[in-house]
């Protein structure tokens, strides 16, 4: 019995270690807006890729406050392929801002894109 249970856990080990994986590697984490007046455009894109060998899906985008939105691609991103996250903020709000929105995918883990600037 100590056996069979061995021999199916390092067949389990052996699968997982052969199993395909998506991968998301942006190129770049950070936008800096630097100083923006009041009301201009909030808009910007962090462009990722998939360095995995299976489709990468983005299940959510989630951001630290109301003021910043973010959009998640609807498809799949395919292996080597690349994909957009915009995220836009509310430049109608003067001061400085450093926001952070998590982006959740099938990687299995969750990465940290942030903007920062300061609106006058």
């Amino acid at each position: 019995m100590k056996k069979l249970i061995l021999l199916i856990g390092f067949a389990l080990v052996a699968f997982t270690a052969n199993a395909q994986q998506a991968k998301i590697e942006f190129q770049k984490d950070t936008i800096d807006y630097g100083i923006i007046k009041k009301g201009a455009d909030g808009a910007r894109a962090f462009t990722f890729t998939n360095t995995g060998d299976a489709p990468l899906v983005i299940t959510g985008v989630r951001s630290s406050c109301g003021c910043t939105v973010p959009e998640k691609p609807k498809d799949p991103i395919l292996p080597g392929k690349e994909g957009v996250i915009k995220v836009k903020y509310d430049t109608n709000r003067v001061g400085p801002f450093f926001k952070t929105t998590w982006v959740s995918s099938n990687a299995g883990e969750t990465k940290k894109i942030i903007i920062k600037g300061r609106v006058e």
